[in-house]
């Protein structure tokens, strides 16, 4: 299942994306994360006691925001949270 934090507005969709059924709560992409928007807990979405990677609440309706600042550009090549997930389960709606 995927497991979308954020919101979509006049500007535009803005959603963080974590794959459920393929994150394993491993916590690289909360070590990866500087604006400190990601944690490991339960599912938010299912009903299993399975722990994945989640988005803080603080964060979850400000995504466009938060994540915006990772936002490749430049020399920035890709989200750190991308780039440190193992599984490839994280993904941004833009």
């Amino acid at each position: 299942m995927r497991a979308n934090y954020g919101y979509a507005d006049g500007s535009g969709e803005w959603y963080l994306t974590i794959d459920t059924d393929v994150c394993d709560a491993c916590g690289a992409c909360v070590k990866a994360c500087p604006q400190g928007a990601l944690a490991v807990g339960l599912n938010d979405y299912d009903e299993d006691d399975k722990e994945v990677a989640t988005v803080v609440a603080a964060h979850r309706k400000k995504v466009k925001y938060t994540c915006g600042l990772c936002k490749p550009h430049g020399q920035v090549a890709a989200e750190p949270c991308h780039v440190a997930c193992p599984h490839g389960a994280i993904a941004h709606s833009w």
